[in-house]
């Protein structure tokens, strides 16, 4: 079993930031990539960001390109998500999903809020 737990997650004002934390923890070897996905209200869930877990390398939604920035602790099995200059749009609850060598985003975590106000 994999198990991730998110955190970071909170109330700001426009042009703040946040960072999330993400941390891993059971069958970590089983991954290859965290990303991050969020789901604002009455809206389907969507892609932010990605990192490999082994070369680092990194994905970005358009519209957080320049703003948001995804890293990774191997050593702590934690990927963190910066999240700068944030905007209202940016509001919903952001989830933690592990790649896994099938390929595909098998494991979420529980979900942490963002509420960013204007």
């Amino acid at each position: 079993q994999l198990q991730l737990v998110e955190s970071g997650g909170g109330l700001v004002q426009a042009g703040g930031s946040l960072r999330l934390s993400c941390a891993a923890s059971g069958r970590t070897l089983s991954i290859t990539g965290l990303g991050w996905f969020r789901q604002a209200p009455g809206k389907e869930r969507e892609f932010v960001a990605e990192i490999s877990w082994s070369g680092g390398n990194t994905y970005y939604e358009d519209s957080v390109k320049g703003r948001f920035s995804i890293s990774r602790d191997n050593a702590k099995n934690t990927v963190y998500l910066q999240m700068n200059s944030l905007k209202p749009e940016d509001t919903g609850v952001y989830y933690c999903a592990a790649r896994l060598h099938s390929g595909v985003f098998a494991s979420w975590g529980q979900g942490t809020q963002v509420i960013v106000s204007s």
